[in-house]
């Protein structure tokens, strides 16, 4: 659901259609965050766009730790759940559950928890961000490429959090196949959707 009239998988045409079954290729399903972007298909290709480029020169477990870290601040159930689900390659889920209470465990190395905690000030207020948040990752070896990389991914994230958000997206039902306890601390914000996720129709 959503607060504004979304076209459905099965009355989609032309570019929203084309944009539905990309996402449904990627996830399965038409997500509900890919829905209310049926009335302007074009800038969801540009921010997948952006997206890629962000992430590109970072590692995995590095973008999906910030991205996470922005999310979760920001009380995007949405986001925190899909990349709190992503973490779990590389974290278990007590872990998980601990950088969502931003307690920092021990598997995070020191240069980790300082990305962590600048990615959550720049999603809650940049202006609050000071010289020596980046002074510290510098002592932790980080160039200043990847500095703007952590930072990057971190804003980015408010963009996407607050435009699904701000427009009532709902997280996705499948998100309810996820453990319950690292689920409950995931879903920050708004509830899961209990629709069955939709797909596009079939082609005869």
């Amino acid at each position: 659901m959503a607060f504004i009239e979304t076209v459905p998988p099965a009355e989609a045409e032309g570019e929203v259609q084309a944009m539905y079954a990309r996402s449904e290729a990627h996830y399965g399903y038409v997500p509900n965050y890919t829905k209310v972007f049926c009335h302007r298909p074009e800038i969801l290709a540009l921010w997948s766009r952006l997206l890629s480029e962000i992430q590109q020169p970072m590692g995995k477990r590095r973008f999906e730790l910030v991205t996470f870290a922005a999310a979760n601040a920001l009380e995007s159930s949405y986001c925190s759940l899909a990349h709190g689900q992503a973490l779990t390659e590389f974290f278990s889920s007590g872990d998980i559950r601990a950088i969502a209470a931003n307690s920092l465990p021990e598997p995070l190395s020191e240069a980790e928890q300082a990305m962590t905690a600048l990615s959550r000030k720049v999603a809650l207020g940049a202006s609050t961000v000071e010289a020596g948040d980046v002074e510290i990752l510098k002592e932790h070896g980080l160039t200043d490429a990847e500095i703007f990389d952590i930072v990057a991914a971190s804003a980015g994230r408010a963009f996407l959090s607050k435009l699904v958000e701000g427009l009532g997206a709902d997280a996705d039902a499948a998100f309810l196949d996820i453990e319950s306890s690292l689920r409950e601390s995931l879903t920050v914000g708004r509830s899961i959707d209990s629709a069955a996720p939709e797909q596009l129709p079939v082609k005869p």
